[in-house]
This record gives C-alpha cells, sequence and structure tokens, in this order.
C-alpha cells in the first residue's frame, strides 16, 4: 500500500492495522503524511515546525524493531505519526507557544506525554500552531499567522488548538496532541469535524505543559475516530509523579469501550440533556443535529432525562477571571532574565532591569495576551482578590456541585459543543466578548475537571461541521466512549460515511494525479 491519498485516509487504528500486517511500514505512512503537509501548508498554516528527519528517524527505528520482532507488548498505535500543539516541550525541536517570546527557543527535555509517545514508536511530524500561550477561540492570535479550517479556508478552525485539529482534517497528521484549557480541543474539533477529547483533569501528566492557566489545564487526544481517541489517551494516560496534579489510579478501558459502543446498543444508559446548554443562542444548523443526534441516542436504548444545572450560566464569568489569573501568574516568568526574548530599552532610556523587562515583555507578548494578564493582574490585587477571584472560585464549586447532582442521575451529560458553525476570519477579533462566547458549552467541564468530548454531529445548512458534546464523571472517562461510539456509527450510517471523508480536500487530489 503506497498511495498517499490512500493512506492519509485511513484512521489511525487502520493505519495501526496495515503495519501490523506489512501492508506499510511506519516509514511509508511518515513520507505520506510530509507529502499531505507540504502540499496543504500553504493553504492551511497547521504547522509551526514540520520535524522531518526525525519523524523519519524515528519510523526508521521502529521499522527495525517491528522486522526484528522486537514490537510485541507495544501499544495498538505503534508506529503510527502524529502532530504536538506546540504548548507541550519536545526535547530538541523549536517550542514558541506560538509566542515571539518564545521564538527559537529549543527545550532541553521532553514532556511526559512526549516520552509515551516514543516509547510507543509514534514518530511526531512536527509541533502545530495555536493561539500565542493557548489564549483565544479562532486560532487567530498567533504570533506566526493564523490556521485556516481546511472545510473553508476563509473560516477559522476554532481555538486555542486549531492547528493540531486542522492538521488531522486535513490529513496531514492521522492523530495530534491538544490542550483543554476552557475548550481549546473541543472547540476546533467543532468547527474542524474531529473528535477531540479533555481526559479528566489530572489522568494525563501535565508536565511538559507550558502552564496557561494551571488548575484548568488538560492534555487530550486529537483524531478523526472515536476509537483513535481512545487508543491514544492509552498511551499518553496514567500516573507521573512529576506531576503534582496527577491522579494516581489506572488508565480506564476506553478502546474496549469505544468497541463495544461500536456496537450501537446503548439500553441501560442514562443520557442528561443539560437544560442551561441548550435552546436559544444556538445556530439554528447546530441545533438542528444536536436534536437528531439525541433522537439516535435513544434509538440505540438510551434513557434521555433532562437534567438542570443552574449554576452554570455564571461559569463563563467565572472562568474568565480564574483564568486570567492564574495567566497572569504563570507568565510572569517570561522577562528576559533566563531565557526566551529579551529586548533591551530604547537608547534615552535607563538601562535598568525593569526597564528590560518591559520592553521585552511588550515586544514579546501579543494583545490577547497582554489583555489576560492586566486582566488577571486586576483580579490578584489587593481590595479586589476576594471580591473576584474568591467569588469565582466559589461559583467553580458551585458549578462542581451541580454535576455531582446530575451525574447522581445520568450515566453521561450532553449539549452541543459550539454555539455556531465555523465564523469568518477576522470576524470577531475586535469583539474579544463575542469571541470568549464560544467556549459557553465547554468552560464548565474545565471548571470541574471532568471528561468531556466533542465528536462530528454531521454537517450546518451551510455546509460546515457541527460538534456533539459528551461529559462523564471524573475518572469515569471510559463512560465518554461507549455512546460516542455508537452515536459515531449511527451517524456515518445517516451521512453515509464519516463527515471527513467528504471534504473536499484539494491538495489530496493534487497529489492523486
Amino acid at each position: 500500500m503506497s498511495d498517499t491519498t490512500q493512506l492519509v485516509q485511513l484512521s489511525a487504528a487502520e493505519q495501526a492495522a496495515a503495519i501490523k500486517s506489512g501492508d506499510t511500514s511506519s516509514r511509508e505512512l511518515v513520507e505520506a503524511h510530509l507529502a499531505v503537509i507540504e502540499a496543504a501548508e500553504p493553504q492551511i498554516n497547521a504547522f509551526l515546525q514540520v520535524s522531518g528527519d526525525e519523524a523519519l528517524a524515528q519510523a526508521d527505528a521502529f521499522d527495525a524493531k517491528h522486522a526484528k520482532g522486537e514490537t510485541e507488548g507495544l501499544p495498538e498505535l505503534a508506529g503510527v505519526p502524529i502532530a504536538i500543539k506546540d504548548m507541550i516541550v519536545t526535547k530538541g525541536i523549536v517550542t514558541t507557544a506560538a509566542s515571539k517570546i518564545l521564538e527559537g527557543w529549543v527545550p532541553p527535555y521532553d514532556a511526559t506525554v512526549i516520552e509515551k509517545l516514543k516509547a510507543a514508536g509514534m514518530p511526531l511530524l512536527g509541533k502545530t500552531n495555536l493561539d500565542e500561550f493557548a489564549q483565544g477561540s479562532s486560532t487567530e492570535h498567533s504570533a506566526y499567522g493564523p490556521t485556516h479550517n481546511p472545510w473553508d479556508t476563509t473560516r477559522v478552525p476554532g481555538g486555542s488548538g486549531g492547528g493540531s485539529a486542522s492538521a488531522v482534517a486535513s490529513f496531514e497528521a492521522p492523530l495530534a496532541l491538544g490542550t483543554d484549557t476552557g475548550g481549546s480541543i473541543r472547540q476546533p474539533g467543532s468547527l474542524t469535524g474531529t473528535v477531540g477529547v479533555k481526559p479528566t483533569y489530572g489522568g494525563v501528566s501535565r508536565f511538559g505543559a507550558i502552564a496557561m492557566a494551571s488548575s484548568l489545564d488538560q492534555i487530550g487526544p486529537v483524531a478523526r475516530t472515536v476509537l483513535d481517541s481512545a487508543l491514544l489517551q492509552e498511551v499518553i494516560g496514567g500516573y507521573d509523579e512529576r506531576d503534582s496534579t496527577s491522579i494516581p489510579m489506572p488508565v480506564p478501558p476506553m478502546a474496549a469501550a469505544a468497541r463495544e459502543g461500536a456496537k450501537r446498543d446503548l439500553h441501560g444508559v442514562k443520557v442528561g440533556l443539560i437544560k442551561e446548554l441548550g435552546g436559544d443562542g444556538y445556530q439554528p444548523g447546530v441545533q438542528a443535529r444536536f436534536e437528531e443526534a439525541v433522537q439516535l441516542l435513544q434509538d440505540m436504548g438510551a434513557e434521555v432525562i433532562e437534567v438542570s444545572c443552574p449554576r452554570l450560566e455564571y461559569a463563563l464569568g467565572a472562568y474568565y477571571i480564574i483564568m486570567p489569573s492564574e495567566v497572569s501568574s504563570n507568565l510572569a516568568r517570561y522577562d528576559g532574565m533566563r531565557y526566551g526574548l529579551r529586548v533591551m530599552p530604547a537608547d534615552g532610556v535607563p538601562q535598568t532591569a525593569a526597564n528590560m523587562m518591559a520592553a521585552t515583555r511588550e515586544a514579546g507578548f501579543g494583545d490577547e495576551v497582554k489583555r489576560r494578564i492586566i486582566l488577571g493582574t486586576y483580579a490578584l490585587s489587593a481590595g479586589y482578590y476576594d471580591a473576584w477571584y474568591g467569588s469565582a472560585q466559589k461559583v467553580r464549586t458551585l458549578v462542581i456541585e451541580d454535576f455531582n447532582k446530575a451525574f447522581e442521575q445520568v450515566d453521561v451529560l450532553v449539549s452541543p459543543t459550539s454555539p455556531s458553525t465555523a465564523f469568518k476570519l477576522g470576524e470577531k477579533m475586535d469583539d474579544p466578548l463575542a469571541m470568549y462566547m464560544n467556549d459557553i458549552a465547554t468552560i464548565p467541564a474545565n471548571l470541574a475537571g471532568t471528561p468531556a468530548m466533542s465528536i462530528p454531529a454531521g454537517l450546518s445548512d451551510d455546509g460546515l461541521p457541527v460538534g456533539f458534546q459528551l461529559i462523564a464523571p471524573q475518572k469515569r472517562d471510559d463512560l465518554l466512549y461507549k455512546p460516542a461510539a455508537a452515536l459515531e456509527a449511527a451517524l456515518e450510517e445517516r451521512w453515509n460515511g464519516p463527515i471527513w471523508r467528504s471534504m473536499n480536500a484539494s491538495w489530496l487530489k493534487n497529489l492523486a494525479k
């Protein structure tokens, strides 16, 4: 099997099976995806760094072991290449968080998740674009230019992990890693027709993830299928003593749950419709696809119950106090003194450390990062801490209580992932509040630390993807995968195959000529 367009359109699980059967090799997969990256990048800009030589070397090392029969016992995805959001450090590969303040920085160590991928024999294709320091909802706030949505390159792919989502949606990579602080894996998943998962907080090590908001950030999978996501989460999950927030618990059996769900029998599964995340405010096509998906769940035997989480209406406001406060604290380390960019004061300005720090941060940070640092510094300042940050944390506790009560009645909660399909590039750049509203349905899961997933629910009336969100109790990530896989199978039947196969990928057509 050597046809590039055929190889890259296989799911990650199918690519892994092809390696195991001898129909292809890890090197062939890497070469095929590098060819797509070269063809697609002028239109997509999903990658900040392409590590082709490193990926080929990693693939060759895996293939050599495979030929000797030394790969038994490795995870199912062994040999399958992957892209990495540039918020996760990679030894020897430039890592910038899409910011000028880290331009050219080469980490001296790997994040825990990268160590696990390398141990699994999964070659790293490169680092993907994002909103600077993961702060944004559209991947327009990158210091290195916006990423484009492969479904319509005049539109955003969502954010902050639009690079990872677009890379997977455009067949530049079969899998990717993202980080999710308020929906930055799930919201791009919704807008690009990919599967995005935010694991339970602490279920995947954050060691080596550049900190944005430490109590909210979580690394998770980006894929095209529910099974691929499950397989990848099983690779990267597990306890890590280097991460003080890591949970000492076994990795849940997510792939088994996904395979069980593919049988499309949901009898005994209770699904909760979140009253506060429905109704007005959603694009008609988004609401229509959501209601159709809920009906499919019922048709497969699930019991659907409306539940109320009344404090969720305050979640967005609480998040936009907690998150900037933690941003303000975490980004204080970028001062030009120790690593990264250093800008000296202009001539005539005293050459002091304070002035150098000010000049460095002015030149190194973009507008959105500065906005959040200022907001967070204000919320943490004397006289305002209790009124703003303290109150937001109390709201967070109420959101957790709402979820706990809901999960006494149901196994999973569901809602649309994003209020709309992908909007035009530049459409909301001058209205930060409108941009922030895109995360209204995804933020609660981050505040509560619960696992959540977005899967494609079909296409809206405008021909663009719509996302369907599932939320499970803390530490029960496996509960997401059975109904998600069942719904995926039912939707594929309705849409005559996965929606990602219907995308007009002109770069693939050019490669096939």
